[in-house]
């Protein structure tokens, strides 16, 4: 398992922002870091540990009720023909709208894009595994796959973040590559607080089991001047 690197090694400064003039000097009011490191190495016999699919039951049903009545009527309709009853007068208008409008014309244009569109959602969604919000983690044991959703895993690393002295507030955003961490201090250096901040909050992330435990990016500032 790969131990937690020292923030003053694996950590860069980034450009601070919104400096406070004095008589000259710039007063940073801002501490920034971004620090990224390997994920720890699956133990052998547990397999890979790749994302979750969606079975999208929903979008599944919905697509296939569609296309269920459009068959069903267009195939009624047909049956109704061959047994020389006239057609349906909606398949006698669009026959007629198609064969008056050119292929150019602003509504045919728009009936195409909106069709592309619907069958680019639809290879989306079929080729994307989905749950974006259930983060997969490392595979111990063969046969058992576990997930840890984004929301919880936020709160934890939160709470890790509150615990660091000077800490005042603090918001944790989860993503699936990047954790992005926003604290705000109301005393001790800034510098020192971000640097506690990254050693807290990279042992939070590597106990949290993930299969590719995203990068670590801290901000602190100040509070807002009341007034």
């Amino acid at each position: 398992m790969t131990e937690p690197q020292d923030p003053g090694n694996s950590t860069k400064r980034l450009p601070t922002v919104d400096p406070v003039e004095h008589g000259g000097a710039l007063a940073l009011d801002q501490s920034a870091s971004a620090a990224s490191y390997d994920p720890a190495p699956t133990k052998e016999g547990g397999g890979g540990a790749g994302r979750f699919w969606s079975a999208r039951r929903i979008p599944a049903g919905l697509v296939a009720l569609v296309v269920l009545g459009g068959a069903g009527l267009l195939l009624y309709d047909v049956a109704a023909v061959r047994a020389d009853h006239p057609a349906m007068r909606w398949r006698r208008s669009l026959a007629d709208e198609l064969a008056q409008r050119p292929l150019n014309n602003v509504w045919v244009l728009v009936g195409a894009g909106v069709a592309v569109a619907i069958g680019l959602w639809l290879i989306v969604l079929a080729a994307t595994p989905g749950l974006r919000d259930l983060l997969p983690m490392r595979r111990d044991r063969p046969g058992v796959r576990a997930g840890l959703d984004r929301t919880a895993a936020a709160l934890v690393l939160r709470d890790r973040a509150v615990e660091v002295s000077g800490v005042q507030a603090v918001r944790v955003r989860m993503g699936r590559a990047k954790v992005a961490v926003r604290a705000v201090s109301h005393f001790r250096e800034l510098d020192d607080v971000r640097a506690d901040l990254d050693t807290v909050l990279t042992t939070g992330i590597d106990e949290l089991g993930l299969a590719k435990p995203p990068s670590l990016s801290v901000h602190v500032r100040r509070p807002a001047k009341k007034g």
